[in-house]
Order: structure tokens, then sequence, then C-alpha cells
């Protein structure tokens, strides 16, 4: 069942709309492989920052220690990720994806620009060029986002 359907009279609601189609093909994408945003988040997280610590990951992803030792545990059982002891220190843990990790979310880059080119297929070359350029004149007087 559809809710109600939602006025659009504002340029934010535009944004608003494209930005929740690029989300849902984001979550999608995450769902066909079996994972939660953070999940998918701490996978990526891990390809490219190999040998992480707990405590990292928890900052990064703006959670708790808790929620991350959970987190692990999950994908650890899925072989996705494994820790492992630090060579200096043998009660710190170091966190790495595993191949199986890294295979299952590589690619996400690719799908995201095949989403842009999805939401931007009505405008012609030079409409795209035009939005972008007015996109970044907006932005350019904003504060850049954070993680």
């Amino acid at each position: 069942m559809a809710g109600p359907e939602i006025p659009i009279t504002r340029t934010v609601d535009l944004f608003r709309w494209i930005g929740w189609a690029q989300m849902k093909a984001g979550e999608d994408w995450i769902r066909e492989r079996e994972l939660s945003r953070a999940q998918s988040f701490v996978l990526g997280y891990l390809v490219q920052n190999p040998g992480a610590i707990q405590r990292d990951i928890a900052e990064v992803s703006r959670t708790t220690a808790a929620s991350v030792s959970s987190l692990l545990q999950g994908l650890e059982d899925r072989g996705l990720v494994e820790r492992r002891a630090d060579d200096a220190n043998a009660r710190t843990k170091r966190v790495y994806a595993t191949e199986s990790g890294a295979e299952l979310i590589a690619g996400f880059d690719e799908a995201m620009a095949g989403t842009e080119d999805t939401i931007l297929a009505p405008l012609t070359a030079a409409e795209r060029s035009t939005l972008h350029a007015l996109l970044t004149k907006i932005t350019a007087e904003l504060p850049q986002p954070s993680r």
C-alpha cells in the first residue's frame, strides 16, 4: 500500500528525491548481498584500511565498541572478516576483510556510477554539464560533508 503523495514544491525537495533514489539503489545493492548498511560500510572500510582495530572502526562508523564487536562477529561467522593478534601486542586484534569479503562488496562504486547514469538519463550532455556547474557553484559555499 502506497502512502500519501508528498507534494514537491521546493528545489530542495527535488534534491531529496534524487538523494532518495540514489540511497535506495545503494541499499538494494547491499541487500542483494545479504548485508546491512553497517556491515557493508565496515567491509569497505577494511578493504581500504586493512588491519584496523575495533576502536578505529567504532570511531569511523560513529558507533560503540560493543556494536562493532557484534557486527564483526556476524561478518566473521560468514567468513567475510578475520581478526588477528597484533605482532607488537597480542592483546590487540587487527581486523581484515577476507578475500570473500572484499569480493562481496567489489563493484559498489561502479553500481553507484550506473545509478547516476540512470538518474541523469533524461538530460543531454550539455544539460548534465550545466547541472554539474550549478551544483559545484552551490556546494562551493557549503561546509564539506564529513562521515
